[in-house]
């Protein structure tokens, strides 16, 4: 008895010196260093011992204080502020915990009917007194795989919290965006964003959240948020990708997000679509949309809703590309390897691009992998591709580089034909890419790329062109709400014609534009009903249109330079995506962009009323290096809006309006790699368009069918065009030669989509019309009277299908079907006497078309097995392109012969070309 006594007696005392020890006071002082560094300093003048894990003080976040007399209690509170770390005392030890709060006794939980008022929330894994032992050897409790988040507080707090977060690729370390983020069995939903960040407002409490994805495995994790927090994510792609859909139209984002027009192609889902020769080409996929055209098989370039080739805007991480094309167009000039994605947006383009009428092809590069080297490549008939990725520093920096080239000079000069001997048709490209994370706050990325063609179809002519693009992109994150980027690019185009005759006659011409930009962009996500996106963007164009050098000291040609052309395109933007309720979205925002046309330049004036030609200058005016010509400004606004009338059903207006001030001069049907770039200026004014678009988009039940009918109308001013006969090349007279006028296009998209079961693809469908109208009070500036006709790229039936059947999961069956009405042309129609000399009679411009055009490709595609233990992944296709042998025209010329004028069409490919390629992946 006497023993028990003096056990309850010394534990009571005990108990004493460690309250009154647990509230004795010190003074200690921080000045700017970290909150480990705090914490070792408090062990250092104090009896305390401090358990804790490093990892949970990653973002080396600096501190400083002055305590003077204050609880041990009070100054551990106070280094552990905005973080999600607890603590408990006893006696000596100080032991620290995440999200937690360790108890010495059960909690007084909240009851039904009772106050709330100063009650702990209810934990999802109490810990308690005598369990710190387990708890600083482990970190926080994660019974039942229950996540925490946040901070736990011993005040009652019923709330709402803010769950945010990153979705990466777990091998790559890569941004995952467009993932469907969802609380289960509750309306809270989001999907990430182009840096794969999302967030939620969720309860306090146990919520189940689901991460789907149609490349990625779906995962699942219970959560218990104490207090705003964060929650990163790493996600396993999927084994069976190669045979999954190819074309994601963001899923059920197309249906939740407020933006119109938009598409999203994935780069790793191409391997199976059957293209010309074997290349995998994620730009040529672009064409099977509804909505993206071409002028015509092999052609470079997009017509985008009516669009002319030079009013798209191809970004490669967001580095402007001006020619994205190798050997006229017949292959991509973007590595297939080195791409993870490319988002189209045909409409309701986003304000932070600019400088283009139609559309955006925003290209994004795969970041290498930080953890071990992995590479991929493919053998083909004509091109080679290598690309491979390595960490440099592992686990935060990435280095990928990707090389393609072709051997068809090689293959030219085995062939018989002695023309064909001479000739010379080659390209390569090249790529790298460097990804490097600082800290959980801030990374850099940097991407360079080059590309270079040389063919020659004469043996006395040789043509070159060439792209090469710098980027680099500095990451911050101010918080769990607002992070921005820096982006610095630098682009260049130019081309360069060999002409080495016999004869005097033999010259060298170069043309070349640069670009370089910088721009800063940020997210704000205010809260769950507003997330703005604002910026600021400069970039400064440098043209030179053109040097002629006879490369003969004595030749005939005299050497010529047209002056060089700079301007300065400026713009601010922001926009807000606004959550009015659940069912109605609203996605609104301005652009106002500045150019100025920029010296040295001599510009000639033009008297009134009179058409431009030699003869009506009336003034030469000269100025000098940077000084404005000719600003211009544009208002720009954006707004889209988006009604749910269920989860998988909604409707979506849009209108924006844009300006461009730069010009594709070409007097070819198709765009070409001798075509040239000019700015506007004191004599051409930039382009400016407006859109209209309404849509209903439909997510079924059965297999994750989706349906989509999406209609549009674009008015556009001061669209260029030229003067029968035009010289565009080294005319300094070059605006006597050019023509604007007004555009219009309409037209409605269909698209049905399959996403998954043993048959996927999709099936789509354009009707749309493209007009232009020249109209002038002088005769020579008017074409077809001044009414509207129709434009070189108008096609108003485009059909096609792209399908995929799955007998295994190692052996599929592709195939698709393209079929459309054939462009416009200008026949003759007739002769006539003029001066004793015949002519031939021409109908309106473009009042005939050429025979239409359809194509069936099929193909066998074969992936290696499975087992994970191998040296490489291997992936055969066997297709073949045009398998019906259809002679679709390319084109349509007329040659006058013995006073007749006969007609001649030329084809490419108009019989069945058999390809089989080899990929691999390790």
């Amino acid at each position: 008895m006497r023993s028990l006594i003096t056990t309850i007696i010394l534990l009571i005392f005990s108990q004493l010196a460690f309250s009154q020890d647990k509230n004795s006071e010190i003074s200690i002082e921080f000045n700017n260093i970290s909150r480990t560094a705090a914490l070792q300093k408090i062990e250092t003048i104090s009896k305390y011992k401090i358990y804790y894990q490093d990892a949970w003080f990653e973002n080396n976040v600096l501190i400083s204080g002055n305590y003077v007399n204050k609880t041990i209690s009070e100054i551990v509170s106070k280094i552990l502020d905005d973080t999600d770390l607890n603590f408990f005392i006893d006696k000596n030890k100080i032991v620290l915990t995440k999200n937690s709060i360790i108890y010495d006794s059960f909690p007084d939980y909240e009851t039904n009917n009772q106050s709330t008022a100063n009650k702990p929330v209810k934990s999802a894994n109490p810990v308690f007194f005598g369990q710190f032992d387990s708890v600083k050897k482990s970190g926080s409790k994660d019974n039942n795989n229950i996540v925490l988040v946040g901070k736990e507080s011993n005040v009652a707090n019923t709330g709402i919290y803010t769950l945010s977060g990153y979705l990466k690729d777990i091998k790559t370390g890569a941004p995952l965006a467009d993932i469907n983020v969802k609380v289960r069995n509750t309306a809270i939903s989001t999907v990430t964003n182009a840096e794969g960040y999302y967030f939620l407002k969720v309860p306090t409490e146990v919520n189940i959240i689901d991460i789907e994805s149609i490349i990625y495995q779906n995962i699942t994790r219970k959560v218990m948020v104490y207090s705003d927090g964060k929650l990163d994510l790493f996600l396993t792609e999927k084994l069976n990708q190669l045979d999954e859909v190819v074309v994601n139209s963001k899923a059920s984002q197309n249906i939740r997000t407020a933006i119109t027009g938009v598409t999203t192609i994935e780069a790793e889902g191409i391997k199976n679509i059957p293209v010309i020769l074997g290349e995998r080409d994620i730009l040529k996929v672009a064409l099977t949309i509804p909505g993206v055209k071409t002028a015509g098989e092999g052609s470079a370039g997009f017509n985008v809703r009516g669009g002319k080739e030079d009013q798209n805007l191809i970004l490669l991480d967001n580095g402007t590309i001006y020619n994205p094309s190798h050997f006229f167009g017949f292959f991509s000039a973007i590595n297939p390897y080195t791409v993870n994605k490319v988002d189209i947006y045909k409409g309701g383009i986003p304000p932070e691009f600019g400088g283009r009428l139609s559309s955006v092809f925003d290209i994004t590069s795969k970041n290498g992998n930080v953890d071990k080297f992995t590479g991929e490549g493919g053998i083909g008939p004509v091109t080679s591709n290598l690309t491979f990725s390595t960490p440099v520093v592992k686990g935060k920096s990435s280095l990928l580089v990707g090389g393609r080239a072709t051997y068809s000079d090689w293959i030219l000069k085995t062939l018989d034909d002695e023309k064909l001997k001479k000739s010379q048709a080659s390209f390569y490209d090249l790529f790298a890419r460097y990804t490097h994370k600082i800290n959980a706050k801030n990374s850099i990325e940097g991407t360079a790329y080059y590309s270079k063609d040389a063919y020659s179809i004469t043996s006395d002519s040789l043509y070159k062109y060439s792209n090469r693009m710098v980027s680099l992109k500095w990451k911050h994150s101010f918080n769990e709400k607002h992070n921005g980027e820096l982006n610095v690019t630098n682009s260049e185009y130019k081309f360069n014609i060999d002409y080495d005759s016999n004869n005097s006659n033999a010259f060298d011409f170069g043309y070349k534009i640069t670009e370089t930009q910088a721009a800063l962009k940020f997210n704000y996500n205010f809260n769950d009903k507003h997330k703005f996106v604002y910026g600021i963007s400069s970039k400064l164009y440098n043209v030179n249109p053109g040097d002629l050098k006879p490369k003969d000291p004595n030749s005939l040609l005299m050497e010529t330079h047209i002056q060089k052309e700079k301007g300065l395109e400026s713009a601010l933007f922001l926009s807000d995506n606004f959550k009015i309720t659940d069912k109605l979205l609203l996605d609104y925002g301005a652009r106002f962009s500045a150019y100025s046309a920029l010296g040295p330049s001599t510009q000639k004036i033009y008297e009134d009323g009179l058409p431009k030609n030699p003869s009506t200058v009336v003034e030469e005016k000269t100025y000098g290096n940077n000084e404005a010509i000719k600003t211009y400004t544009g208002f720009e606004p954006r707004i889209g809006v988006r009604y749910l009338f269920d989860e998988t059903f909604s409707i979506k207006a849009g209108y924006d309006k844009t300006f461009q001030y730069i010009h594709l001069l070409s007097n070819n049907t198709t765009q070409s790699p001798t075509d040239t770039w000019k700015l506007s200026d004191l004599n051409v004014k930039p382009q400016s368009g407006q859109q209209f678009s309404l849509g209903l988009f439909k997510k079924t039940d059965y297999k994750n069918l989706e349906l989509s009918v999406e209609g549009y109308y674009k008015k556009s001013n001061n669209i260029l065009d030229y003067k029968v006969g035009a010289n565009l090349l080294l005319n300094e007279n070059l605006e006597t030669e050019l023509l604007q006028g007004e555009g219009k296009s309409y037209g409605v998209e269909f698209l049905i989509k399959k996403m998954e079961g043993r048959l996927n693809g999709w099936i789509g469908y354009t009707y749309s019309r493209a007009f232009i109208k020249l109209d002038s009070q002088f005769s020579e500036e008017k074409v077809n009277n001044g009414d509207y006709f129709p434009t070189n790229f108008d096609k108003p039936h485009d059909f096609s299908t792209v399908l995929n059947y799955k007998f295994t999961h190692r052996y599929s069956f592709s195939a698709n079907f393209i079929y459309q009405t054939g462009r416009p042309i200008t026949y003759p129609i007739g002769q006539y006497n003029y001066g004793g000399a015949e002519y031939t009679l021409y109908s309106d411009r473009n009042k005939f078309r050429i025979p239409d055009y359809y194509r069936l490709d099929i193909g066998i595609n074969i992936e290696g097995n499975h087992k994970i233990k191998k040296l490489a992944h291997s992936f055969w296709n066997i297709s073949v392109y045009n398998v019906l042998g259809r002679n679709n025209p390319y084109s349509v010329f007329f040659v006058t012969k013995q006073g007749k004028v006969q007609a001649y069409q030329t084809s490419i490919f108009s019989v069945p070309v058999p390809t089989i390629t080899y990929n691999f992946k390790f």
